[in-house]
């Protein structure tokens, strides 16, 4: 198994966030890989954690990396909370990611959770995407 990709998956991932037109038409620019510091924005995508487990083969080293892109609104409702990860799982299942190091084998969606935070007068989603990375 190979770590030495996570840096380089999640500027991709970043990359295609960022380039897409339907999300930052709903989000503007606000994405980020914590919540930003002082104002928060009313709408912001959060690339967050991340679990890796051995993907290597007879073939090469390999890692499987599953991650959570966020998505936190203030809206009372939860219809722009949804129309933006709709947006993010449209945008990086689409996508040819390109890595800095290593190559994306496939990317999966995983499963999703809407909820809203407790205390913070926030909604929440965070979308869990599995991918399969091979080190070149």
């Amino acid at each position: 198994m190979s770590y030495g990709m996570a840096a380089a998956l999640q500027g991709a991932v970043y990359q295609v966030l960022l380039g897409d037109g339907v999300l930052t038409g709903l989000v503007g620019a606000n994405i980020f890989d914590a919540a930003p510091p002082g104002a928060i924005p009313p709408i912001y995508v959060s690339i967050g954690p991340e679990e890796a487990s051995e993907g290597s083969d007879q073939t090469g080293l390999g890692a499987v990396h599953e991650f959570t892109v966020s998505i936190v609104s203030q809206a009372a409702g939860f219809l722009a909370a949804k129309e933006a990860a709709a947006a993010v799982s449209d945008a990086l299942l689409g996508a040819s990611l390109t890595l800095t190091r290593g190559r994306v084998v496939y990317l999966n969606f995983v499963r999703a959770k809407a909820a809203r935070v407790e205390g913070a007068n926030l909604r929440r989603i965070d979308l869990r995407f599995r991918a399969y990375l091979e080190d070149q």
